[in-house]
């Protein structure tokens, strides 16, 4: 299969230190090349892959934040982010690939109707911002995996293809099995208000446990951690050792009692619980979000409902076999089972698209298409969009603005893929 992974620019893949997703697409995009597909890597220059790299940066972009500040219209930052859609555009046209995998966001959800071929996109983070949202529910009808179930109840009215559980690369991590020696909690994210650094604090003082916690301060977090967090860090019972690269976080984590995730917003997945539990040390995390489909509740880990619950539950983190907080990893969270599930995603796709196309084509041979009670259009040299109505190419985003919130369960993509799966 001929495979476009387009990821973001703003880190590189994978990521040096920080980078959930960059991470994710470097795992999956290295899978697919193991198995024998063909792969195309849209992002940043510098990114290390086993794939062919297309770069759309010259280097990540975060590292080029102090010049964007010049900025006011962040024009930079869009010319790099369309001029790399672009030349994925122009080579989809030419037949290069059989799907795309959109990592990046919504920069590309706009073009994904004129290609004959499937674009689909991966909802790695959020949909917080109200026009980021609008812009979603405008495609709603274009193809979504989403990493969590739970994820989907939040935007109900989004096309899913399927829910794809994020995997790691387990030989990557050498897990401590042994419980003697680990004298220490540890926090691995950023150090912001919702991912509850200030929850993990409380809860060491409170034990009389050390706590390392590792991660990057946004800048948008800046003050918070001034605030909230400066004051407590003292070198040694709460300490901060900055962003960590893949060495320093497994030594972080598989040398601790266990990893605390006081997480206070709807986390989509959360890629450090699984990381955690590959080194054979237990979660403990606050009931929101993906977390109680992550963590196996009193298996690899513990799910509270409080802060204080979560004291409670972390007093007696021995009690835990740290041998089957690895197992459950191992049973769930391979990049091996993440890159087959997305096989058999696109594989439903390409078989859906073809099948559209070929209802297209049939459709072309009517001389005239009834578009309202009034007036036609000729089908010959006019793009059909999956609404199946046509549109002129200045209105081309009029289909989907009326499709908003009328998507119907089952898609024609679970169709496919349950179709598909069943063979």
């Amino acid at each position: 299969m001929r495979i476009a992974q387009v990821a973001p620019l703003w880190e590189l893949v994978p990521p040096k230190t920080y980078g959930g997703t960059e991470l994710v697409v470097h795992l999956l995009t290295e899978e697919l090349v193991r198995e024998g597909h063909e792969v195309t890597l849209f992002a940043a220059q510098g990114s290390e892959t086993s794939a062919r790299l297309i770069p759309g940066s010259p280097k990540a972009l975060r590292q080029m934040e102090e010049e964007f500040k010049t900025e006011k219209t962040h024009s930079s930052v869009m010319a790099y982010e369309l001029g790399m859609v672009g030349d994925m555009m122009n080579r989809a046209r030419a037949g290069e690939f059989d799907i795309i995998h959109n990592h990046m966001g919504f920069q590309l959800l706009p073009f994904a109707s004129f290609l004959d071929i499937p674009v689909v996109t991966t909802l790695h983070n959020a949909l917080n911002l109200d026009s980021v949202r609008t812009l979603f529910e405008r495609y709603s009808d274009l193809p979504y995996i989403s990493i969590s179930d739970y994820q989907q109840t939040l935007w109900p009215d989004l096309n899913y293809a399927s829910t794809v559980y994020h995997g790691i690369n387990l030989k990557r991590f050498n897990p401590s099995l042994e419980q003697e020696g680990k004298d220490y909690l540890a926090f691995l994210g950023r150090l912001s208000p919702e991912k509850g650094p200030h929850h993990a604090i409380r809860i060491a003082k409170e034990l009389n446990m050390k706590l390392i916690m590792a991660g990057k301060i946004d800048h948008v977090d800046r003050i918070f951690y001034d605030k909230e967090i400066a004051q407590h860090v003292d070198g040694e019972q709460i300490q901060y050792i900055g962003e960590i690269d893949h060495v320093g976080k497994e030594e972080l984590l598989r040398n601790a009692a266990a990893t605390l995730c006081p997480i206070e917003w709807a986390e989509p997945f959360g890629l450090v619980f699984i990381e955690s539990m590959a080194c054979g040390t237990p979660v403990f995390a606050l009931r929101d979000g993906s977390v109680p489909e992550v963590i196996d509740h009193n298996r690899s880990g513990y799910v509270g409902d409080s802060v204080e619950e979560l004291i409670e539950a972390v007093r007696d983190y021995r009690r835990f076999d740290r041998a089957e907080v690895r197992a459950v990893v191992e049973s769930r969270f391979s990049m091996e089972r993440m890159a087959a599930d997305h096989i058999k995603v696109y594989n439903a796709l390409i078989e859906e698209k073809s099948r559209d196309l070929e209802t297209r084509h049939i459709g072309r041979k009517a001389k005239t298409f009834k578009t309202d009670s009034t007036s036609s259009a000729r089908v010959t040299g006019l793009r059909i969009p999956a609404s199946g109505q046509p549109v002129e190419s200045q209105s081309w985003l009029t289909p989907h603005m009326q499709q908003v919130g009328s998507v119907k369960k089952p898609s024609k993509v679970e169709r496919s893929l349950s179709e598909y799966s069943s063979r």
